[in-house]
């Protein structure tokens, strides 16, 4: 047996990447539940449902000064991600909205159907400066509830209308769905697509990213958008020390097989409440690793879990992280990953016209 096989299992739910809720970091509250009554007889709950709210935003971009990100601003249809990925850098954000975390992170999701409108207005305001835009840099933008709601569909639509250069970052193969618009804008160099493949086994993406596209069917897509001419690159995120960093060389070869041009990774990210909902899942599935992993962490972090400093966050510091780097060098190189993609035109940006309350005066 397999030391996954061998783990003692935590009562998590089927199909979730958290074992439980962890309590809200601005609540000066903990709620536990509490059954005085259980017994072995007793039937188990039903399967956590996923609940989807409507949220009113005010704006749809947001801006960003990070040095060590490659883009200015991002839109993000969605709150929350059904694809449950246990180590999500964004988990802690739904502190904000009073919920944990946890299990409500990927279960508790929030819809932005005006974000197309918005969009339309905020492209319009005069003095808008054409920078690429970047969709899917916190929650997946093609996660299983796009199917229904269909609202980056709607956001690509207003993007395309204007000629607005956009990447699209995700793991889900329902990008796929949109190449009548992607692959236009593609061809006038004002579209590119990254798929992230963190594993190529099937087990281990099931129990990180349980809601997620497979790593197979990711490859698909790669070699799909390919074929349709668009740029794709493939982004091995996160890299976790011990879990699947093993397997860099392998993704990127695949990656490269199946089309990709071009490559990046990020090292695995434990901001606040993240830590100990990954620390949990390594209990659970890899207890034998979890000290080794935790202690590549902190000498990735000069002695924390997590060192959120420019520069230092997505790739550490130290000797692991130079080797890191020093093999992704060697293996882009080696598959021929390691082209330059020219810059996106910006140069064709049309302002939407807005409805004018006298209509059409010819």
């Amino acid at each position: 047996m397999s030391e996954a096989e061998k783990a003692p299992r935590r009562a998590g739910e089927r199909g979730r990447g958290a074992a439980h809720n962890p309590a809200n970091r601005f609540r000066g509250v903990v709620r536990e539940p509490v059954d005085d009554f259980a017994s072995e007889y007793d039937e188990p709950p039903p399967p956590l449902a996923t609940t989807v709210t409507i949220q009113r935003a005010r704006t749809i971009i947001a801006r960003n000064a990070s040095p060590d990100i490659p883009f200015d601003r991002s839109i993000n249809p969605y709150q929350g991600c059904e694809h449950g990925c246990v180590y999500c850098y964004a988990r802690p954000s739904h502190a904000f909205l009073d919920l944990s975390p946890g299990l409500d992170f990927e279960s508790r999701l929030f819809a932005k159907p005006d974000a197309a409108a918005l969009l339309r207005t905020e492209l319009a305001r005069p003095g808008y400066l054409c920078r690429p835009m970047a969709l899917g840099t916190n929650t997946d933008p093609y996660q299983p509830i796009e199917r229904a709601w269909r609202i980056t569909r709607a956001v690509l639509e207003v993007l395309a209308e204007c000629e607005h250069p956009f990447t699209v970052g995700t793991k889900g193969a329902l990008v796929e769905r949109d190449l009548d618009i992607i692959a236009p804008m593609a061809a006038k160099g004002m579209a590119r697509v990254y798929l992230s493949v963190t594993t190529l086994e099937g087990e281990l993406a099931r129990r990180l990213e349980p809601r997620a596209a497979s790593p197979r069917r990711r490859l698909q897509a790669i070699r799909t958008l390919a074929a349709s001419g668009v740029p794709v690159g493939v982004m091995v995120a996160p890299v976790i020390p011990q879990i699947n960093d093993r397997d860099l060389e392998a993704i990127l070869a695949a990656a490269a097989d199946a089309g990709a041009s071009d490559a990046g990774y990020i090292l695995l990210r434990l901001p606040l409440e993240v830590e100990p909902l990954f620390r949990d899942w390594l209990d659970a599935h890899y207890p034998l690793r979890t000290g080794h992993v935790m202690s590549l962490m902190r000498q990735l972090h000069r002695g924390r879990a997590y060192d959120p400093s420019f520069g230092v966050r997505q790739r550490g510091t130290g000797a692991f992280a130079e080797l890191l780097e020093r093999r992704f060098a060697i293996a882009v190189r080696r598959c021929g990953l390691d082209r330059c993609a020219p810059p996106l035109d910006t140069s064709r940006f049309t302002p939407p016209r807005m409805p004018s309350p006298q209509g059409e005066l010819f």
